[in-house]
């Protein structure tokens, strides 16, 4: 599985949303599951996927798929399709 897979999968899991949803355009709160308790359901699955500990900064800055892939990468975990 690619990391590109695990981070869709992460999403799906940690959200409990579907894989329609996960879309390169999904940010917090666009979809009902992804609210405050969603967001930090999404950020447990993600630490524990990638074996990383968010820092609080970035845990707050992750508000979309998109900008979720720029900071896996301070970690140095690459997210490519």
């Amino acid at each position: 599985m690619t990391n590109y897979e695990k981070y869709v999968e992460a999403f799906k899991t940690g959200l409990g949303i579907d894989g329609d949803k996960v879309t390169k355009e999904l940010t917090y709160q666009s979809v009902m599951e992804w609210d405050s308790v969603g967001h930090m359901e999404l950020v447990a699955e993600l630490e524990e996927v990638f074996n990383i500990s968010m820092d609080t900064d970035d845990i707050v800055d992750f508000n979309s798929f998109e900008a979720g892939i720029k900071i896996l990468k301070k970690y140095n975990i690459k997210i490519e399709e």
